[in-house]
């Protein structure tokens, strides 16, 4: 085993750790993808909302206020917003209903891929750890036929069986960290975005009453 790096030592696994360390490598790649796009995803959303809720705080016309949200393509309020508008003359229970199933959209779409992240960070250490298993029972099978327990008849085994468990550890950290980071923003977005519900439900309340009074 002298000189053999941790790579040397892959190529030399079985096939089982090899499936395992596939399997692994798989799983990281995914959650490496998903972190980036997330992330990048995130910048954007909280970008976006930031200036299309100072666009509203201004008290623009909502004729103009919408005509301004179509540069505004991830933000989940410009889309909220944009569906009230869309049934501006509709009944109070009609708009209510719509923006609670925008937001059921909404929340669907920030909460995307997220479960994969859990999936990973909790069921990859038990892949390396069956890994493990696997190249230390080989390295007893390997003493068996031998018939010597020596270092150098048990070291690759083990040597092996190890690099599953980090493997597995390296897959599930970052998706666990990930995870975690991510769900945080997801529910101060869903938050803001209950939030601007209620509000702009409010609004169209009173422009309806206001509606109706001018009517009469």
């Amino acid at each position: 085993m002298n000189g053999d790096t941790v790579f040397t030592l892959i190529w030399k696994a079985g096939p089982v750790v090899k499936f395992v360390l596939l399997v692994l490598l798989t799983f990281s790649t995914f959650s490496w993808a998903i972190i980036f796009y997330k992330f990048r995803l995130f910048s954007r959303i909280e970008k976006e909302s930031h200036d299309f809720n100072e666009a509203f705080i201004k008290g623009k016309q909502w004729d103009s206020l919408y005509q301004s949200t179509k540069k505004f393509t991830v933000s989940p309020l410009a889309n909220l917003f944009r569906a009230a508008y869309s049934v501006d003359d509709a009944s109070i229970d009609e708009i209510r209903t719509i923006l609670r199933r925008v937001e059921s959209m909404e929340a669907a779409r920030l909460e995307r891929y997220l479960t994969f992240l859990a999936t990973t960070g909790s069921t990859t250490p038990f892949i390396g750890l069956f890994g493990t298993v696997w190249g230390i029972m080989n390295s007893f099978m390997g003493i068996g036929r031998i018939g010597a327990a020596s270092l150098a008849v048990v070291a690759p085994g083990i040597a092996e069986a190890l690099i599953a468990t980090a493997a597995g550890l390296a897959a599930a950290i970052p998706a666990v960290v990930a995870y975690n980071y991510f769900l945080s923003r997801t529910r101060r977005n869903i938050s803001m975005l209950e939030d601007f519900s209620h509000e702009l439900l409010d609004l169209l309340v009173r422009k309806h009453g206001e509606t109706q009074a001018g009517s009469l």
